[in-house]
């Protein structure tokens, strides 16, 4: 790892197991919008940008995506409770930090969402750099995020190692020419 200068980590199901929490949030938001969700239908689109997941629930009605999107960031913090932080991959890249490395976010998830959890979990003030699904045009696959924070920190791709739960993002990390690791539920124990 001597030649590696930056950690960059995908946020829902790698740094943080958010998927309880967001699916209740969802469901709620689901339920007062007079619509059904399942946790199937929500485990087939977790880590979809927002309008792709409305779009594969069918949700078409842009007043209604809009509240399901409002409902959902204001009761997301009602189930941080729910939340499973990646204590192995934390400590990992507190270690980086302290030892002189940049450490970033590159998640498609809102920022408003991603400030909530790391505050509750204490992380906010930990990374150099996040970036969301809010700072690009395209989300993963494409490589967009992953080097758009290459760029912001000035490291050249071969100097950068990622972290990531889902085949999108390893397909992205891939494209932006960065070595990545894959991280499943083992990583949360």
């Amino acid at each position: 790892m001597n030649d590696i200068k930056l950690i960059i980590t995908d946020f829902d199901g790698t740094l943080v197991d958010t998927f309880e929490a967001n699916f209740r949030a969802y469901e709620r938001a689901f339920s007062l919008n007079k619509i059904e969700i399942s946790r199937e239908q929500y485990l087939a689109c977790f880590g979809f940008r927002f309008d792709r997941f409305m779009d594969a629930m069918q949700v078409w009605d842009e007043s209604i995506r809009s509240s399901i999107r409002e409902i959902k960031g204001n009761v997301y913090p009602d189930y941080f409770d729910c939340l499973i932080p990646n204590k192995t991959l934390i400590s990992l890249i507190q270690h980086f930090k302290e030892s002189g490395g940049k450490v970033a976010i590159a998640s498609t998830a809102r920022l408003k969402n991603l400030m909530n959890v790391l505050g509750y979990l204490g992380l906010l003030d930990f990374f150099d750099l996040i970036l969301t699904g809010d700072d690009v045009k395209k989300g993963k696959p494409d490589p967009e995020i992953y080097l758009s924070v290459l760029e912001k920190l000035g490291i050249e791709p071969g100097h950068a190692l990622i972290f990531e739960d889902a085949q999108i993002g390893f397909e992205a990390a891939t494209a932006a020419g960065v070595q990545f690791i894959p991280v499943n539920a083992n990583y949360f124990v």
